[in-house]
Formats: C-alpha cells, sequence, structure tokens
C-alpha cells in the first residue's frame, strides 16, 4: 500500500498563513535556503511522534490542502492512475535531493501528490 507521507496548504497570504499556524497550534514553518519564499516547509511535531510535517505555499490551485502519497515508481504510478481514470495535472518535476513529484486529479475532482524518493 501507499501511505500519505506530506501535507500541503495552499493560502492566498501564505505569510499570513504561517503566522496563524505557528500561534495557534505550534507548527514551526520555515522556507529552505534559496526558495525565496515560494515554499515554507511545515514541521507539526518531533521527530518520532505520530503525524506527519507538510508544506505551504501561494494558492495555484483551487484545491486548500493537496496530500502527497509515497511511491516506488513515478512512472508506474502515472500510467496507474491514467488507467484507473484520473489525470496527471502537473509535473513530474524533480525536487533537488529529494525525489520525483506529479500532482494527479482524481475521478472525483480532488488533487493529490505522488512522490518517487530518492532512496527508492
Amino acid at each position: 500500500m501507499s501511505r500519505v507521507v506530506h501535507f500541503e496548504i495552499l493560502a492566498d497570504d501564505p505569510k499570513r498563513a504561517a503566522a496563524f499556524y505557528e500561534a495557534a497550534l505550534g507548527w514551526r514553518i520555515e522556507s529552505p535556503e534559496g526558495m525565496a519564499e515560494q515554499y515554507w516547509l511545515i514541521n507539526t511535531g518531533e521527530e518520532g511522534e505520530p503525524g506527519i510535517n507538510g508544506g505551504l505555499m501561494a494558492r495555484h490551485f483551487e484545491q486548500p490542502i493537496i496530500n502527497t502519497i509515497d511511491m516506488k515508481s513515478l512512472d508506474e504510478t502515472i500510467a496507474s492512475v491514467q488507467s484507473a481514470g484520473g489525470t496527471l495535472v502537473h509535473g513530474p518535476n524533480e525536487i533537488p535531493g529529494i525525489g520525483m513529484h506529479a500532482y494527479f486529479m482524481d475521478t472525483e475532482g480532488n488533487m493529490f501528490g505522488a512522490m518517487q524518493a530518492v532512496s527508492h
């Protein structure tokens, strides 16, 4: 089975959203070096605790939350999603040092991401 490993929150004002989640939930939100505040990483808790971390970015898709699923082969996932009636929306794109990533739309109009980590 494939598991959700990352979430993304899309916001009209990412700085305002970051301030909200830091104050309301105690999350640590930081922009990785070189990202020029286009994408912020969200740390939701301590390593070893249940849960996943995520990202925060400007709203460029209509869906406000996107979950990303870990896959062993992104090429096989693209074929499988399309065979099941879904569509490839964006990508695949390389995330340097992380892996290959793409966004999909399921048969109900919900977006999700899939990632093949470098370690696969």
